[in-house]
């Protein structure tokens, strides 16, 4: 029996990056930078996000730099051949199945209010 669950919770390293493909489907990438709790440096841990669909959307129009966000996924190794050296080139992708926004416009906002909507009007 396997199992490869990712939770991950931290701040958006930039805006997502969206990709709309023919097929209708919708492809969010983004960073997620998460604190170690038991971490003497200031540095984060840094994660690539692939987050797929209607979550993708929701992240594309919700989720901006900075913004504190909660995720559930699974990790996958993506290969590729560098087109230069023709290395092997590899790197670990989280695949985004459930995405929490945490943060709330008074992270970045002091006048108040939510920016998020409620998981009711999704």
């Amino acid at each position: 029996m396997g199992l490869n669950v990712v939770h991950l919770v931290g701040r958006a390293g930039k805006d997502p990056e969206v990709k709309y493909f023919e097929s209708g489907t919708v492809l969010c990438e983004l960073t997620l930078a998460v604190n170690r709790r038991s971490s003497k440096t200031d540095e984060p841990d840094w994660f690539n996000l692939k987050i797929w669909g209607k979550t993708a959307e929701i992240a594309a129009n919700y989720v901006r730099k900075g913004g504190l966000i909660g995720i559930q996924g699974s990790l996958t190794i993506e290969s590729w051949t560098d087109r230069n050296t023709g290395a092997n080139r590899s790197k670990p992708v989280v695949v985004v199945d459930r995405l929490d926004l945490l943060g709330s416009k008074r992270d970045n906002d002091p006048s108040g209010g939510s920016l998020y909507p409620t998981t009711d009007e999704f």
